[in-house]
């Protein structure tokens, strides 16, 4: 069997995913002047899913009716929606969405930890351990000596990112276990179904019924947070995962910091300390020894 491998128009799909992940940072954080961030997750799960239902209906996909399908995509739209992108748009309210992004480029690392530890065909490698050993050295230079020193927001809002990032490794594995066997595209409409259930009550015990009188620039920054780095940003993702695999599609952790800090530093005038710099250097070697496959090609190399 051959193994995955990372075609042209793989790698195209790639770059698009990251611009359009690497977007949601930017357009949260102008959507957060004015919508609190629960609310902002609303908007996001929620105005994705007429988007992903056309979808569905040109393509003919049956809508599943099981009640144990239905209690999976509530599940998912928790650990992969609601529970996430609350916490990181929280995190948005104190800390810039640059540092945000690089946080969040954990995600694949811990993903790869949860795995191991829950998945008997993805065991817990040393590799895996050096990677993940490598992210949070990562995360401590960016965090700081003083991180620990007290209860300080910043800190907390960091913290919050990186239970997102934990959030998304659960819900990863979540997917893989109850989820397999549905198509992707109906996978996708079902968890943001399920999280949009999830969040609707929750807003409007915390924040209230939505308001509709926005400027103009917020619902620029909420439709697009929602058709782009969701609705098309799921699209994507499961196009990547059916050419290129799961092992390639980690990739694009790699590719959306970039994003992310352009969009910051030229639209936001957002700033990176050196010690954001450099834990994004670590973070990014975490995931290279986590995947593995650079360091098996220079053995290669050296052997050839």
């Amino acid at each position: 069997m051959t193994s995955p491998a990372i075609t042209p128009a793989a790698a195209l799909m790639m770059a698009a995913l990251a611009t359009v992940w690497g977007g949601s940072f930017f357009f949260a954080e102008i959507a957060l002047n004015h919508v609190p961030p629960l609310t902002v997750t609303l908007h996001r799960v929620g105005w994705a899913l007429p988007v992903l239902f056309v979808v569905i209906r040109l393509r003919g996909i049956a809508i599943p009716r099981s009640p144990r399908i239905w209690g999976a995509y509530l599940v998912m739209g928790a650990l992969n929606n609601a529970i996430p992108f609350s916490l990181i748009f929280w995190g948005q309210t104190r800390i810039d969405s640059s540092l945000t992004s690089i946080l969040n480029g954990t995600t694949a690392v811990f993903g790869a930890v949860v795995a191991g530890l829950v998945l008997a065909d993805e065991p817990l490698t040393p590799r895996k351990i050096a990677g993940a050993l490598f992210g949070l050295a990562g995360v401590a230079a960016i965090m700081g000596p003083g991180a620990l020193a007290g209860l300080d927001p910043a800190n907390l809002a960091q913290l919050a990112i990186l239970g997102a990032a934990l959030s998304y490794a659960f819900a990863s594995v979540w997917g893989r276990a109850m989820l397999s066997g549905t198509p992707p595209e109906m996978n996708a409409l079902g968890m943001l179904t399920g999280s949009t259930l999830l969040m609707f009550p929750l807003v409007l015990l915390t924040d209230g019924a939505p308001t509709l009188a926005l400027p103009g620039a917020t619902w620029a920054a909420l439709l697009a947070l929602s058709t782009l780095s969701t609705a098309l940003a799921y699209l994507l993702y499961f196009g990547i995962l059916a050419r290129a695999g799961a092992a390639n599609l980690m990739l694009v952790t790699l590719m959306i910091p970039p994003v992310a800090v352009a969009l910051g530093a030229g639209v936001l005038g957002e700033r990176l300390s050196p010690g954001a710099i450099a834990g994004f250097a670590l973070i990014a070697l975490g995931l290279i020894v986590t995947d593995g496959r650079a360091m098996a090609r220079l053995r290669g190399r050296r052997a050839g």
